[in-house]
Parts: C-alpha cells; structure tokens; sequence
C-alpha cells in the first residue's frame, strides 16, 4: 500500500488544542469492523459496549519533563528532547540546533548544568548528563513537558495535570497514552461494578509516534523502537479472559502495541521487550478484541495500524463521518472504540 493511501483532509480547526472541560465529557465514535456501521455516542456510555468478564487493558506510564532548552558550548540556542531514559545519568535523544553537534562537544541546558555528545545514531544522539543528580531528577526541576506538535501552545500548568492519565505511574514516556486520558475515577468505578477487570502494561511512549512516513511505500518504512514491560499478573488475566469467553480490550495504540509485540512467539510472554513493530492492512491480531483510541494523523503509523484493525474501508469511511460530524481529533480529542474486523 501507498503512504498517500492513508490521506484524509482534516480541517485545522477540528484539531483539539485543550482538553475537555472534564475528562470523560468526549464524544465516542463506535465503529464494528465487521459491518462498518457507525454510531455516535458519548465516552461516558463506553460501559454499555463492554460485558462482565471483559479486560480493559490500560499502558500506565509516565509523560516526563522532557524538553530541555540551552546552549552549545559555542554560544548558539540547542533544544533537547529526550527519546528515551537509558539509566541514572545517560539518555537517547532529539536535539535542534542551527548545527548538529558533533561527538565529543557539550551544552548547557536550563543554565543549571552540562550534557556531553557521546555518540550519534541517525537523528538520535546518546547524551551524558553531567550531574550527580538522577536525569529523571534533573528532568523533573528544570524541563517542559513536551506536548505534542500539531498543538500551538506551550505547556501550561493545566497541561501538566490532563496530558497525563489517573493512573500514570511508570516515567519514561515524552507522550501520553491519549486514549487513556478519557478516563477519571468515577469510569474507573462504573466498570469495576459492572464486572469488567483491569490490568496494566508499560509502554514508554516514544517522539517517534509522531514521526511522519517519509517513503511512498510502506512497506519501505523504518519505525521507532519503544520499550514495554507486560507483568506475569497481566498476562495470568488475559489468558483467565480468553478462556472464558471474555473480550480483550487495549486502551490505546500503545497497549495493542505491546500486547501483540509480545504475542508475536508462540505464547505471549511477561517480561521487559523491546518493539519496533509496524502494524499495517494484512496484520494477524492475537490477543486484542476491541481498541478504544483517539483519531490520528494524516498518512500516520497509527492511522495504518486502525486500518489493519477494523479494515482499511471501515477507517476511511469512519474518519469522513468524524470529520463531518466535527469530532475533535488528536492527544485532547474525542475517541473511538473499534470492534476488530474479523
């Protein structure tokens, strides 16, 4: 298939810059891959769509802090953006500035303290903080939290409570799991009475998930490596689930990422992993039945990885409507929940 293949126009003022006034007060779009058929309804009537005995399946990481502004050691501006913590004092990450530095070279970022240029890997640049202090520490006190780039604004204080989900425990994502951010406490209390469990895994959401396809064949592109971790508990309720007949349901890209990345052996498996997988049209799902989770970029990983859930007409059909009916899209967006084309 062609990048060009996952084109849609999206009008710019249906892109949300601010989140809902109250976090379960989105609009749900339902979607049945199977039949295609449409209904509009409200997040807060997700319960309806959902049984006693089902699992939803939630990514509980933690947006950090990652943007960091400062200097080159030769006076010019450089911005860093963190792609991944490694350990106490080193990470993986973006860095902008009128001249790449070179390996060996160093900055001064918030005017507090130094990184060095170990290494460089494509865009990404293995960086040394030198600090005594913890790089989740230094993160914490002086960086901003890197909203994503189709919103105009900087980062308020109201972005740091609602671009982060209730349940957010695990730092290391520079993204939220949107679709997570629908749910306040009293959702989480509706499902719990109605029977349907919950379990969690981690997936450290990466800046590559707003990474653009750059080649016209898909099949030719390279995509960014996340890190997940799925617990032996999560795994022991997703098999407890399936056999008994109950429906898996991954809140998030994120989720269905790491539970079919982890599903791609011949039995899922608990444990810390690694994923660079491409979810596309052709696709064989293993473990997720129904996917909740917010309406995505143009000619995006993400729009190909709903298409290989629900079928490739069913999306596009979906996305017209949404946009005709003025849904909003993206990270402060309205939501879907897709049941899986069969």
């Amino acid at each position: 298939m062609r990048t060009q293949d996952f084109d849609f126009y999206l009008p710019d003022s249906l892109i949300a810059q601010h989140p809902a006034k109250q976090r379960s007060a989105s609009r749900l779009l339902h979607l049945n891959g199977n039949t295609g058929q449409l209904n509009d309804k409200r997040f807060i009537e997700l319960p309806d769509f959902l049984t006693a005995g089902d699992l939803l399946v939630f990514n509980d990481t933690r947006v950090i802090k990652a943007r960091l502004f400062g200097a080159k050691s030769t006076g010019g501006a450089a911005e860093l953006l963190v792609e991944r913590v490694l350990d106490e004092h080193y990470v993986l990450a973006h860095i902008r500035a009128s001249r790449a530095p070179k390996v060996g070279a160093r900055l001064k970022l918030a005017d507090a303290f130094e990184a060095e240029i170990i290494e460089r890997d494509d865009d990404l640049f293995r960086v040394k903080f030198l600090s005594a202090t913890p790089v989740l520490d230094l993160l914490e006190q002086y960086g901003a939290l890197p909203l994503p780039p189709y919103i105009s604004h900087a980062a308020e204080a109201e972005d740091e409570k609602r671009y982060q989900t209730i349940y957010a425990k695990h730092a290391g994502a520079v993204a939220a799991p949107t679709a997570g951010l629908h749910f306040d406490e009293n959702m989480l209390k509706k499902l719990k009475v109605k029977g349907i469990h919950i379990a969690y895994i981690t997936l450290h959401v990466g800046a590559g998930t707003f990474q653009p396809v750059r080649v016209d064949n898909i099949a030719e592109h390279k995509m960014h490596s996340e890190i997940y971790h799925i617990s032996a508990e999560t795994i022991a309720m997703i098999e407890s689930t399936k056999s008994k007949g109950g429906k898996i349901i991954a809140v998030g890209t994120t989720s269905l990422r790491a539970l079919e990345s982890a599903a791609q052996t011949e039995k899922i498996k608990s444990g810390h992993g690694e994923t660079n997988i491409f979810i596309t049209p052709g696709f064989t799902f293993k473990i997720v039945d129904k996917l909740l989770t917010n309406f995505h970029l143009p000619k995006s990983t993400l729009l190909m990885l709903v298409s290989a859930f629900a079928g490739f007409e069913s999306i596009k059909n979906a996305y017209a409507h949404a946009v005709k009916q003025q849904y909003r899209f993206f990270s402060y967006g309205d939501a879907m929940l897709i049941e899986k084309a069969d």
